[in-house]
């Protein structure tokens, strides 16, 4: 490797447009060949000179009161300069000043300033995309709390889902989450810079939905905008479009969104016209699309064209070691909004909390956290800050384990309430076993195998 001599350093101040080197009393002890010809004045004249004898509209003088980098102004037959001042030390003292050229004329500056003005602009607009990102998303892949194997494994399957644009299907109990991980996806891509759209399927009135997401012409129907309106797909344009429970999209509505994916296109109600969009499109589900495709309640092509990545998100009860963490994340985000400074959780309240078999998942854990810390005393959340019903379960739980001297206690507790559970639902429908399989969201041959398997 070539290694740098005080030649060479010369050699590259000599490159430097307008360097002048003064010590403490204004005397110039370097000057490059530039810088001099500049002055229009021969090198060995101006060493050993007073700098306001060789420039006498020179700032040097006043620069070397600073201690710090600065900017100074100059104006001559070249027009307007920038120079940069550097106070010079050796030793912690300071010996000197050097000056040096940004520009020597005023064509430059005019260049540098509408580069600048350019530069300004494109991060006006970068700023702008960022606004809209922030109205867009709220959560990126730092807000999923959790270090246990299952959401490593999610973490892994969003940042790879990030890398392409391919339609992505997240699928999970309610509750888990599903809205963050396609926040996440979007926030890690490409297009984390565009707009990130989302539509509730559930939350739209069906004679709503198509005109929603495909828009429509001015003038299309009673009650329209009179100007027409732009579709959720359009909004979406370049950026990505978030479909939650795509379960609940109606069947009438299927194959035109079937379309869209397919041709890259969206048709306005009311226009005879097909508008070109680049959108990424993430879908989530709280029930088994494949069951209501064999049920004729979803499309079967529509399935195949969402389900191009399919993410799932573990269950609560599934990452039990994750609770600990989940908690303190929560409190992190409730502390400000409720105005408290709970700082955690005690062993106790933990270990209570973890035979709790949480059918409402990470939601149900927050809204469980956010009424202990309205009924807690002090800086720990206790067992008995935490709702009755659900102490009351858990105790009982943990006297079912001890009772049972089981070898392996989690997987005791697991099937004991998923055998309560079958037998409630199985109470609720009058022991209908169709109707009973449809609200667990299982298959009627599944649920007569867990029913066989739990001794039911």
């Amino acid at each position: 490797m070539y290694k740098l001599t005080d030649k060479d350093i010369e050699m590259y101040l000599e490159s430097i447009p307008g360097v002048v080197v003064i010590d403490m009393t204004g005397i110039v002890v370097y000057v490059n060949e530039q810088c001099a010809g500049y002055f229009a004045k021969e090198r060995d004249f101006i060493l050993g000179k007073h700098i306001l004898e060789i420039f006498p509209g020179s700032k040097m003088i006043e620069g070397l009161n600073r201690d710090d980098i600065g900017l100074e102004f100059y104006s001559s037959y070249l027009g307007i300069g920038i120079t940069i001042q550097v106070p010079l030390f050796k030793d912690g003292q300071k010996i000197g000043l050097l000056e040096y050229d940004a520009t020597q004329e005023s064509q430059f500056l005019y260049e540098l300033s509408d580069s600048y003005n350019r530069f300004l602009d494109r991060e006006l607009k970068n700023l702008t995309k960022q606004i809209v990102k922030l109205e867009g998303t709220k959560y990126s892949i730092h807000n999923i709390a959790g270090s246990s194997k299952p959401i490593m494994k999610l973490k892994e399957s969003i940042i790879s889902a990030a890398k392409t644009n391919s339609t992505v299907m997240i699928t999970g109990e309610t509750g888990t989450g599903k809205e963050l991980v396609a926040h996440a996806i979007h926030n890690l891509s490409s297009r984390r810079k565009n707009r990130m759209i989302k539509v509730n399927s559930s939350a739209i009135p069906e004679n709503l939905v198509e005109s929603e997401l495909f828009g429509y012409e001015k003038g299309t129907f009673t009650g329209a905008v009179k100007e027409g309106k732009k579709g959720k797909f359009e909004l979406a344009n370049n950026g990505t479009l978030f479909i939650d429970e795509i379960n609940q999209m109606p069947m009438s509505v299927q194959p035109k969104l079937l379309r869209v994916l397919q041709e890259k296109e969206v048709d306005r109600i009311g226009s005879d016209t097909s508008i070109p969009i680049d959108v990424r499109i993430i879908v989530a589900a709280n029930q088994d699309l494949r069951n209501l495709v064999n049920s004729g309640m979803f499309r079967e092509d529509l399935f195949y064209r969402l389900n191009v990545i399919e993410i799932k998100i573990p269950p609560l009860r599934d990452r039990l070691e994750d609770l600990e963490e989940l908690i303190q994340s929560i409190l992190e985000d409730l502390n400000e909004s409720l105005g408290l400074s709970v700082t955690g959780v005690d062993k106790s309240a933990i270990e209570l909390l973890r035979t709790y078999h949480w059918p409402g998942n990470v939601r149900e854990l927050h809204n469980a956290v956010e009424r202990a810390m309205n009924y807690t005393s002090g800086p720990l959340l206790t067992a008995e800050d935490f709702d009755f019903d659900m102490v009351k379960e858990g105790k009982e739980l943990i006297e079912y384990v001890e009772d049972n001297n089981s070898d392996n206690p989690i997987e005791q507790v697991k099937r004991k309430a998923e055998r309560d559970l079958i037998i409630t639902s199985l109470r609720k429908f009058n022991y209908n076993k169709t109707k009973t399989a449809k609200y667990l969201n299982i298959s009627r041959p599944l649920l007569y195998q867990k029913m066989k398997r739990l001794e039911i």
